[in-house]
């Protein structure tokens, strides 16, 4: 007899990210983190995954998103996008890359 255990299908989540350039300041873009943690705190409510972290580097600042969906035209990005135009901040999106959703580990047969 087998200890084979049914386990789900890992899930899919989605990572991708907004390059904005010129690099911004984190400072700068305080308005943006409050805007990605009201996303987050929205997404839990909702039963989503939905996160977003800003990474500021010397040479670009880009905004890494990581989501249950690919799809890059929610309301959250509608906001997200608008903020960035308040800030004359130029940008661009990034294609949406699949990945295995980490918090879903395959049981051991």
């Amino acid at each position: 007899m087998s200890n084979i255990k049914n386990t789900p299908p890992a899930k899919t989540i989605w990572a991708y990210a907004y390059q904005i350039l010129p690099p911004q300041g984190a400072k700068r873009l305080h308005g943006i983190k409050t805007l990605l943690d009201q996303a987050h705190t929205e997404a839990q409510g909702g039963a989503r995954k939905w996160t977003g972290r800003l990474v500021v580097e010397e040479q670009i600042t880009h905004i890494l998103i990581v989501s249950d969906s690919p799809e890059q035209n929610h309301e959250v990005n509608r906001r997200l996008e608008a903020k960035l135009q308040e800030l004359n901040a130029g940008f661009s999106i990034t294609v949406p890359v699949a990945v295995v959703d980490e918090g879903v580990v395959p049981q051991p047969s």
